[in-house]
């Protein structure tokens, strides 16, 4: 070739390469919050496929060439938020997997497993579903059986399409009904070793351990020596055990020591879910719990907690009903008995955590029930002119297992003291849903909790400084579940980016209209995929599969 073509061949290529994008994404000019918990910075980052490959000074990528440029000038640009406690198995399985109430909160990762995991499957826990899940069960298919089944529902998930990444534990109560169904008593040895053999098989699939809700029948029949052998299958998978404990009211401190008991004897670190002291009488032992919690961290145990910033929780009625009412599957059989109803009813005080007063019913579903959502059972007793534990037994009569309810049990004292402790995370407890087609009474933790924190205790409030919030919902998460490449902003690291107006930044959501969505999240990506653009939902579903350092399958 001779010399001038090659020149002109040389420059038409360099121009080509000039005029292709460098990158997918660059975002410009944010206050950078890298999520580790260092000053913010301003600076730009770009994104190329799934991972940040560039983070420069502010105005540094100004000028590459980029198939979309975001000028974030006066917004934080941060990792998005890992829900450490999402509920969103239904919307992830059979529903809208958009689960727009989290992306426009800024959720790019959620975490399940509490209680209860759609697998493995077998016949008890396929019976369990259909009696407490008939709408998921009707509309997919649960058996997610075989050595395999654990993955088999992560890919299932994935597969159906989801806009955030998906990772779980493994339930408990999933753990022991597929061994030994409903039944309340202690295991014998050949149910135990299938409990050990499920876990063990879990974890080889990706679970992060074991996460169990011992306020509920009948994970909450496993007695501590069971738990601990349970989860001790976990820890050559360097499992987490996560716990909804025992207790949150007048049996707290007992309740964190048997947290502490189950980390030590198992081998393995534990995590509490939504950390509180339920209830007027187990207030003043706050302090207590913190001081208990950071004495097993002296001696050597891992032991930390994740919260949500609300002081009402919300769970099922039926959780209001004594334990043993629910053996073997015969709570609606025992309801129905003049007698047992008769000894239910005297043992309802003691389970209720507040006063009738202190709980608005959220979910019901049946057609004559639909006056009281929103009501308080105060309320409702008075106006069906019964005693409030009747208006509780006719209400689960009726509805059956899925009636639920908002109890007002935390002090908002409490609320910021715990927000302050280094080893606090903050999660939801919630699911996913589109405010446009939802019509249901729901916690506004489901689409508040983040912008919240930023917003009100950050912003207005100074409890916390941004840049610990958001290490609490990022790198902390992360690190606790072992992604290293998720919840930072660094070189190497996943797409997941939010951008947010901290003057803006709030939660929309209330008691008592719920469905209304946070405002001030502008942008999130998700393996650098768009969920949330100029502030809406794009409808996009780049959701991974996220796993556990114990898992040994295929990618």
């Amino acid at each position: 070739m001779p010399l001038r073509a090659w020149r002109l061949a040389l420059l038409g290529a360099m121009v080509g390469c000039v005029a292709r994008p460098q990158y997918d994404v660059v975002i410009t000019n944010g206050r950078i919050v890298d999520g580790a918990g260092n000053p913010w910075f301003y600076g730009d980052v770009g994104v190329r496929g799934d991972r940040i490959v560039t983070m420069a000074p502010a105005g540094a990528l100004g000028r590459v060439p980029t198939a979309r440029r975001i000028d974030a000038t006066g917004r934080i640009v941060c990792p998005g938020f890992i829900d450490l406690q999402g509920q969103s198995r239904e919307a992830f399985l059979v529903g809208d997997g958009r689960v727009v109430s989290k992306i426009t909160q800024g959720v790019t990762s959620e975490i399940l497993g509490e209680r209860w995991t759609d697998a493995p499957t077998n016949a008890r826990t396929l019976d369990l579903s259909r009696q407490r899940e008939p709408a998921l069960e009707a509309a997919a298919d649960r058996a997610f059986t075989g050595a395999h089944g654990f993955d088999a529902w992560l890919r299932a998930m994935v597969a159906h399409g989801v806009a955030t990444n998906v990772g779980s534990f493994m339930g408990q109560e999933t753990i022991r009904v597929y061994a030994m169904g409903e039944a309340m008593r202690e295991p014998t040895a050949a149910e135990l070793d299938t409990m050990r053999a499920v876990v063990q098989r879990g974890m080889a699939d990706g679970a992060f351990g074991v996460a169990s809700a011992l306020l509920y029948p009948p994970g909450s029949y496993a007695r501590t020596d069971e738990l601990i052998d349970v989860v001790r299958a976990s820890a050559p998978g360097h499992g987490l055990y996560i716990t909804h404990m025992r207790s949150e009211g007048a049996g707290l401190l007992d309740a964190i020591a048997e947290t502490i008991q189950i980390a030590h004897e198992a081998g393995v670190p534990a995590e509490i879910y939504h950390f509180k002291a339920a209830g007027s009488d187990a207030w003043p032992n706050m302090g207590r719990a913190i001081a208990a919690i950071d004495s097993a961290r002296g001696v050597g145990i891992s032991l930390e907690a994740d919260m949500y910033p609300y002081t009402a929780a919300a769970t099922d009625l039926a959780s209001r009903i004594p334990p043993w009412a629910h053996a073997d599957g015969k709570l609606q059989a025992n309801l129905a008995d003049a007698a047992t109803r008769d000894r239910i009813r005297s043992e309802m005080p003691a389970y209720l955590g507040t006063t009738p007063d202190g709980v608005v019913l959220l979910e019901l579903s049946r057609p004559e029930n639909q006056r009281w959502i929103g009501q308080r059972l105060s309320d409702v007793a008075a106006a069906r002119h019964e005693d409030w534990r009747d208006a509780i037994i006719e209400l689960l009569r009726s509805e059956g297992p899925g009636a639920k309810a908002a109890f007002f049990l935390m002090t908002e004292d409490n609320v910021r003291r715990q927000m302050a402790l280094p080893w606090i995370k903050f999660a939801t407890d919630a699911a996913g849903v589109d405010p446009d087609s939802t019509r249901a009474m729901l916690h506004p933790r489901g689409y508040g909790t983040f912008p919240r924190i930023l917003g009100r205790y950050v912003r207005d409030e100074h409890v916390l400084m941004l840049e610990d919030a958001i290490r609490k919902m990022t790198s902390a998460p992360a690190a606790r579940l072992g992604l290293w490449n998720r919840g930072i902003l660094r070189p190497g690291a996943f797409a997941d980016i939010v951008v947010f107006d901290p003057a803006s930044v709030i939660d929309r959501s209330t008691y008592a209209s719920p469905n209304h969505l946070s405002v001030g999240i502008q942008e999130v990506l998700v393996n650098g995929v768009a969920v949330v653009r100029d502030g809406a939902p794009t409808g996009a579903l780049p959701g991974r599969v996220l796993r556990g350092a114990g898992y040994r399958g295929r990618a």
